[in-house]
């Protein structure tokens, strides 16, 4: 049998047919951007955009030989926390703003105080508020866009878009919905309450999808897909989820002790738990995972989205040449700093945030210095959270790196050395993507989720490193420096006053 997971990302959406009873993988993939020229803090997507590269997917792995007629099921993984707003007949009433939007900071004070502050807020839900959760986008949609707002019929996120255009249903599951900051994670069920915080005067329960399962099936594949893919007999779509949670999966994060890091446009550090995880200072999330457990997890919004930009704006060179420059510095980058908070941060919450360098000087104005700064720097900003994570009784043993940043083997061992724990890659690169398609085998076949990933995960060993102490007492001392320079950037408002001076 054969199960396809889709990974709708930021970037790109990817589409793999995995043969479970081969263990390879047949993949296609297509990139699109974001929607140019908005405000700063503004990021947006048509969600037109995920479906054109949806078919353009499955038509490219028929294409390459894929037997299509041996489907049995497809799981899709998304980018989480995007506002997908549909109209009576399903069709998009404006361009979805997404994970990595900022813009609707005021918002979030606005439903916080509706909520009689955060204790009150994450009495209800299990989770503050950040910007980039999906409650403040509606809320931003009623305050600026009141013709559209009340166009609205549904309110999903971008994989619930997706399984309805794939079998036709409307439906939710714990994993995704844990992000919405309208979902109680304790009892994996929507709030009423936490909805009318964002509007008191419409019952926007009515708009909210069905939440079923995570083990549950979204629906069955439409029959036309069915026809155009090529595919034959009973094909399950599972609930899905969100690319956090099936990266879990894809990962093997399914028990305690394990913790996955994800090195792409954004970073995320999560580890398994068998019981919610409530972080009071509302910097870890609360989040549930899709297998049945929990999912507390870190997110940074700028990893890979940093070290693009050092490589592409100021050093011109491909991935090959941008990692040997990294190499080509010693660990520490001789004391420069970079806090990668570009356009606003996540964690710590900093919509406002800018990138800043500490320690440039003649010595370490080079394009090396430069590249190694930005990965050291992002990586600083997860073990930020990986401290936080401890505090609360997680207890990590080994890292799965995952990502596109995780092909790099510099990178690895700078993590090992940040994170002080053994990393390695699972086998198959596309974690979510592969994820999914886990998910739709547990689905379709009704056996035991964990067993299902300890049978079907391989790890590649080959990309196994360990930390060496020499490096880890350099991160040890440049990581103290690096948490009270942004602490001290933070708490002297500079980032509020850069950003009233931009803004005029």
């Amino acid at each position: 049998m054969i199960y396809i997971g889709i990974d709708c990302g930021t970037q790109s959406l990817k589409a793999m047919a995995w043969d479970q009873a081969r263990g390879d993988a047949v993949s296609a993939g297509r990139s699109y951007d974001l929607i140019d020229g908005l405000p700063p803090g503004h990021k947006e997507q048509h969600p037109s955009v995920w479906i054109t590269a949806l078919n353009e997917c499955l038509d490219e792995l028929r294409a390459k030989g894929v037997d299509m007629a041996a489907v049995a099921g497809i799981g899709v993984s998304g980018q989480q926390h995007g506002l997908v707003a549909l109209d009576s007949s399903h069709q998009p009433v404006r361009a979805s703003k997404l994970w990595c939007d900022t813009s609707t900071e005021p918002q979030c004070r606005r439903i916080m105080e509706a909520a009689g502050g955060q204790p009150a807020y994450q009495a209800e839900i299990g989770n503050a508020l950040p910007p980039g959760f999906t409650a403040s986008k509606i809320l931003w949609m009623k305050e600026n866009e009141p013709e559209t707002y009340r166009k609205v019929r549904y309110l999903l996120l971008p994989h619930d878009y997706l399984n309805l255009y794939l079998t036709g249903n409307l439906v939710a599951e714990p994993g995704d919905a844990s992000g919405t900051g309208y979902f109680r994670v304790r009892e994996r069920e929507w709030s009423k309450a936490a909805l009318s915080w964002i509007d008191p005067d419409r019952d926007l329960m009515e708009c909210i999808p069905k939440m079923i399962a995570s083990r549950e099936p979204a629906g069955q594949l439409r029959g036309d897909l069915q026809r155009k893919w090529g595919m034959s007999g009973r094909v399950v779509v599972s609930s899905g989820g969100g690319d956090n949670m099936m990266g879990a999966i894809g990962s093997g994060n399914v028990k305690p002790g394990t913790v996955t890091v994800s090195l792409g446009t954004s970073g995320t550090l999560y580890s398994f738990s068998a019981s919610p995880i409530i972080d009071a200072a509302g910097e870890i999330a609360a989040f549930c995972d899709s297998t049945g457990g929990w999912l507390p997890l870190v997110c940074t919004m700028n990893v890979t989205v940093a070290t693009e930009m050092i490589r592409a704006g100021f050093l011109g060179t491909g991935l090959d040449e941008f990692n040997q420059a990294v190499e080509g510095v010693r660990p520490g980058a001789d004391g420069l700093i970079l806090v990668p908070y570009l356009e606003g941060e996540r964690m710590p919450n900093v919509p406002n945030g800018t990138g800043v360098l500490l320690g440039l000087r003649p010595a370490t104005a080079t394009p090396g210095h430069l590249a190694r700064a930005a990965m050291e720097g992002v990586t600083f900003g997860l073990f930020y959270g990986m401290e936080r994570m401890q505090e609360l009784g997680i207890v990590p043993s080994e890292i799965r790196l995952i990502g596109g940043g995780a092909k790099s083997r510099v990178w690895r061992q700078i993590s090992a050395d940040v994170f002080d724990r053994p990393v390695v890659c699972p086998e198959n690169q596309e974690g979510p993507a592969f994820g999914a398609a886990l998910q739709a085998l547990w689905c379709a076949s009704g056996q035991d989720a964990g067993t299902l990933i300890e049978q079907n995960l391989k790890l590649d060993d080959s990309t196994r490193q360990c930390p060496i102490a020499a490096n880890r007492s350099v991160y040890k001392e440049l990581y103290g420096l690096y948490k009270e320079f942004s602490r001290d950037l933070i708490g002297c408002g500079v980032f509020e006053k850069h950003r009233a001076l931009i803004v005029k």
